[in-house]
Order: structure tokens, then sequence, then C-alpha cells
């Protein structure tokens, strides 16, 4: 085990936090709104009494935009903690499927399964991990029988008083970062850098996400709205759920 040096993870923030941020501007422009439209409830906007097509295009859109962002940095958190459990333990990017981290501690093989925060899914997909972590085991010990191997789901926020769930260890916000680095303040320590030209990088966004907002109620209205401007509704429900004539 080595000391954590803050002064590298301080310049791997500052080195890579701008690809979070491109990473979300990509995916905005990608975005269509007839796509995000077939995937939202119709009815449920006009349950609401939502009266105008900018309305509906900025809910959709930050709804699609929340969603991305948590998948988009949960992935690059995981590249920060392997490196960080890298410079400390020597730990790396595992090859085996669905397994994030291996690094070895006091004559155990960690294996760990990086999530953003605890709550983060259902029951089968809890059963698909703990599956996953079986097969990882049995991998390993093919090679070296006497390997002992523990299993990790680590969530890079949140609480679980419970840790030990039988199959598996649940670590999560402070308890995970300092799983991975001997450091029992790195969760607090990491926060500051990641602001790291934040506003810069957040007046981008924006300006990608104006144009679109723009764009999509221009184009709500062209599809969607009569001539008087109000929302004609029976074509939204049959844009979104009426029967494909083959």
């Amino acid at each position: 085990m080595k000391q954590l040096n803050l002064r590298e993870v301080t310049k791997y923030v500052e080195d890579n936090i701008g690809i979070f941020h491109q990473k979300r501007i990509e995916r905005l422009n990608k975005l269509k709104l007839k796509t995000v439209l077939k995937k939202k409830n119709p009815y449920l906007f006009r349950a609401k009494y939502i009266l105008t097509a900018s309305e509906i295009v900025q809910g959709i859109t930050d709804a699609f935009i929340s969603s991305g962002e948590e998948t988009i940095f949960g992935d690059w958190l995981e590249g920060l903690a392997i490196f960080i459990n890298q410079k400390v333990y020597g730990g790396w990017k595992s090859g085996i499927p669905n397994i994030d981290l291996e690094f070895n501690k006091d004559n155990i093989r960690y294996i760990v399964n990086i999530k953003s925060g605890p709550n983060w899914g259902n029951s089968s997909q809890v059963k698909k991990m703990k599956s996953d972590f079986k097969t990882a085991q049995k991998t390993l010990r093919t090679s070296n029988s006497q390997l002992v191997v523990t299993s990790v789901n680590g969530c890079c926020y949140g609480i679980d008083n419970q840790p030990d769930k039988g199959d598996y260890f649940k670590y999560c916000g402070q308890e995970f970062w300092e799983f991975i680095s001997g450091n029992k303040n790195l969760y607090t320590d990491i926060i500051e850098p990641l602001g790291h030209q934040a506003k810069e990088q957040n007046d981008e966004f924006l300006q990608s996400y104006s144009r679109m907002i723009n764009q999509f109620t221009q184009e709500f209205i062209s599809d969607f709205c009569d001539q008087s401007g109000n929302i004609e509704w029976y074509k939204l429900v049959e844009f979104n759920s009426g029967k494909k004539i083959t």
C-alpha cells in the first residue's frame, strides 16, 4: 500500500473532468424530439393541464438529460476510482465481464462492481450482479485454487449501514472511497477539484441546450399545434400510440 498523493488526484480530475462535460453535449446533440416523444406518456401531459409546447419540450428534454448525466458521470467516477486504487494498491481495470476493478490487499483479491449510488438496481439486477461475482470467482480460482476472493459492490455516494450482504459486501460513500484508497477523508477531498472550470464548461452546455429547446419547440408547434397555437392532443396521441399501417 502506498500513501495517496492528493495532488495527483486533483490533477487527474482537472485533466479529465472535461470528458464528462463533452459527453453531455454529445449526447444532447444526438437527441431527436420525436424519438423522446415516443417514450413519454401523452395522457400525463394532458392530465397535468400543460398548455404550451415549450413546457412539454423542456420537460421531456430535462428528464432525458437528467437520466443520461447519471450514467455518464457514473462512468467517469468509475475511472477516477480505478485511478486512485491503482496509485494506492496497484489495482487494475478488470478484464472479467461485469467486474470493474481488481486489486490485492492483505492476501485477498477484491473484485469490485462500481455503481453511482446505493439504489442503483431492482432485485433482478442485484441477482445478476451476484451471479457475475460467482462467475468471476470461478474464473480467478481456475488459475489459482488457493486464491481468496472477496466481492464488493462499491457505490460512489450514499450510505448503507449493513455492508455485509452475505455473498458480497456493499460499501457506499465515505466507506467506499476509504476502501479503495485507505483515506477516510477522500470522499470530501475530491469534491473541490470536481468544480474545476465548471462554470465555463456549463456555459457551453447551456448554449447547446438553449438552441435545442428552441428547435424542438418550433418542431413541436409545426407538427402538433393548430394555426391558433393550440396543442392538437389527438395528433400527439396518434403519433405516440397509434397502430402503424403496414
